[in-house]
Parts: C-alpha cells; structure tokens; sequence
C-alpha cells in the first residue's frame, strides 16, 4: 500500500497531501513516505472518526494537530488557525485530513491561494465526488483581505 490509496487521497504538492480518514495502519504508511505532521480538521465524533487517532499518529513517529470544524458551520476563524499552523509547519512534510476530504478541499482551496499564490488554472481541484452545499460555497468564496 501506498499513501496513494488513502481514501480521496490528494496530492497539493511535494510536501503536502490531503485525504479522508485514514486508518490507523494508514497513519504508518504516511509516517513511512516521510510525513512529519498531520492535522485534522474532522470533528471527534464524525462517523468514521478514531477516538485514539492522536496516539496512532503518536506512535507512527509524527505530531498531530486537532482543529475540529463543524461541517454546518465551517468559519473565517477555523480557516486562520488553520493557515497560521500551515505557517508554523512551513516546509516540512504535512498530511491533511478530516472525514471525506470535503472540508480539507475547501481549506486548501484557500491555501492554494492564498499562500502558494496559485491562480484559479494552477489550483489542485476539489474531490470530484463532493458537491459543496451553500455553506461551503460561501465559505470559498471568504475574501481573506476583507478581515
């Protein structure tokens, strides 16, 4: 197994992927492609979250960093502290995940923007199989220089 067969695995760059859950035997595989870090923006009782998944990612040698982001109710908030721990881990290796891949696509949207300056051609598109509802939609569009 590869970190390529993680669930709606995607790749944003060479020291950045995205995924749904993974599994803990998953969070060995990321460890062994070299991932230093990984954060996860899932709440703690989505329905395939892992109550221990801090010690799995503990004991695969990498850190792990909880922002929890209601999938009602996503922020402009959420979306700093996301990209303020995106600055604090700047170069290293970096596994972003939450449920199904449907929060991390449109915080990475953002991301992709705002700090790799990529233009709407370049940006890594969104899992296909998501459709964003209106909150989503809106949550995309957030101007971050209005703040």
């Amino acid at each position: 197994m590869t970190t390529k067969d993680i669930f709606n695995f995607i790749q944003i760059s060479d020291v950045i992927s995205t995924s749904g859950q993974p599994t803990p035997f998953e969070f060995e595989v990321i460890a062994d492609a070299g991932f230093q870090h990984v954060i996860n923006l899932a709440m703690h009782d989505s329905d395939n979250a892992l109550p221990e998944e801090g010690s799995y990612v503990a004991e695969a040698g990498m850190n792990y960093f909880h922002i929890p982001v209601p999938f009602d109710a996503p922020t402009i908030d959420h979306l700093q502290l996301f990209l303020k721990q995106m600055s604090i881990l700047e170069g290293d290796k970096i596994w972003v995940h939450c449920a199904l891949n449907h929060r991390i696509s449109a915080f990475m949207q953002h991301y992709q923007r705002s700090v790799m300056h990529r233009t709407d051609d370049e940006i890594i598109p969104m899992v296909s199989s998501w459709e964003p509802s209106e909150v989503w939609q809106e949550f995309i569009k957030l101007d971050l220089k209005d703040d």
